[in-house]
């Protein structure tokens, strides 16, 4: 059994089968208090500790043969100046502290999961744009190339009238009836415009008779070939599509003025009851100029959002980062200084003062361990008079 000096704090390890009697008395060490010990009740077996230096105890024991459980201990003054020793027993280090546990809990794993669900949002977003843009340009793109083909078929319908209201026009003087011309050979957007070509004789000879380029009218098509090489194949296409009366309308690469390969997108609509066609034709990024305004704010607006999702992600953040930092070394530092006071008084400081006032679970603690405190306080105090009463 331990005995602890009333005056000290000391303590000493008894063996009970040494008493004789129902009490013992030794002098301590430290203070020469003279402490009285009890011999307890009988209880059941249990398994002995590790043996340690012990006193035996008659009615009176002997001051050299009780063995202190401390050793060397320090003598200090408190605030009250009492001279009493002071033991310092060193906390259990190791494991993971709390601040760092709820770094982990409440900052690394919201933050993943906050950074996951941005990074998911800001895939949406790209995957948003991507598919309006796809959309937009498939849409603007067929709606310009039906947009093509009524041109194609309105040119056509004003070359048949115009032919029906001039039957002895023939095709050689397309050039020079500049009211035919005219009909035949419209602009259709920036830089792109209408011709008209005619069917195959029994030459099977394909030529262009209203043309924006003089150079090419009356000739054979196929003399196209060589300055347009492997490009001409796309051309021929669409431009002999047209052989069984039906509308033909494809895209094909042409040589620009300045030497340069662009794609056109070509309509080929017969006209009714003649063996002669329409073209309609323009670059393709004529047709879809205005799409691309449309993706371009598309892809900067995705930015944007992108960016404010950025800036609320850091900001979040910086202020997760703060609360929980804050409030978990708050939190750390109460219960250090709670469990350094429980080791105060543990070791017989019973005078330490226990200075955390809060309404939560910490501060219901401290005042469990100042009760806690306040009864040994006491306790002590009626040992004492019961001692000063046996004297």
């Amino acid at each position: 059994m331990i005995v602890i000096c009333e005056d000290c704090g000391n303590k000493y390890r008894i063996d009970p089968g040494k008493i004789k009697g129902d009490t013992a008395k030794f002098k301590c060490k430290t203070c020469s208090h003279i402490i009285t010990v009890f011999k307890p009740k009988p209880k059941p077996p249990q398994p002995e500790p590790e043996p340690l230096p012990f006193i035996e105890a008659d009615d009176e024991v002997r001051q050299s043969e009780a063995a202190e459980i401390e050793t060397a201990p320090d003598r200090t003054k408190d605030a009250a100046g009492d001279d009493r020793p002071r033991v310092t027993v060193p906390l259990k280090k190791g494991g993971i502290g709390l601040q760092t546990k709820m770094f982990v809990l409440f900052f690394f794993f919201p933050i993943l999961l906050f950074a996951a669900s941005s990074m998911l949002v800001m895939r949406q977003v790209n995957t948003l744009s991507v598919q309006m843009n796809e959309d937009g340009t498939r849409i603007i793109t067929e709606m310009a190339e039906e947009k093509m083909a009524d041109f194609a078929r309105a040119v056509a319908m004003q070359c048949r009238l115009y032919l029906l209201m001039h039957p002895k026009l023939e095709k050689k003087n397309f050039r020079n009836d500049y009211s035919f011309k005219g009909l035949a050979v419209q602009k259709v957007g920036m830089t792109g415009y209408t011709a008209l070509y005619e069917l195959p004789g029994q030459d099977g000879i394909w030529r262009t008779w209203s043309h924006v380029n003089q150079k090419i009218v009356g000739i054979d098509m196929k003399k196209l070939e060589k300055p347009l090489g492997s490009n001409f194949a796309g051309f021929w296409r669409v431009y002999t599509g047209v052989r069984n009366g039906r509308e033909s309308k494809g895209y094909y690469t042409w040589q620009d003025k300045d030497g340069s390969f662009k794609k056109k997108f070509m309509v080929c609509t017969p006209i009714e009851g003649t063996p002669y066609i329409i073209a309609a034709t323009t670059y393709l990024d004529e047709l879809t100029r205005k799409e691309r305004l449309l993706s371009n704010r598309s892809w900067e607006m995705s930015d944007k959002i992108q960016n404010t999702i950025w800036v609320i992600w850091g900001v979040t953040l910086l202020l997760v980062a703060v609360v929980v930092l804050f409030y978990g070394h708050r939190l750390a530092g109460r219960i250090k200084s709670i469990t350094n006071i429980a080791e105060r008084i543990s070791i017989g400081e019973l005078e330490a003062d226990i200075s955390t006032k809060t309404n939560d679970e910490i501060g219901e603690l401290a005042e469990s361990i100042s009760r806690m405190q306040d009864s040994i306080r006491l306790s002590i105090e009626r040992l004492r008079r019961r001692r000063s009463a046996g004297r």
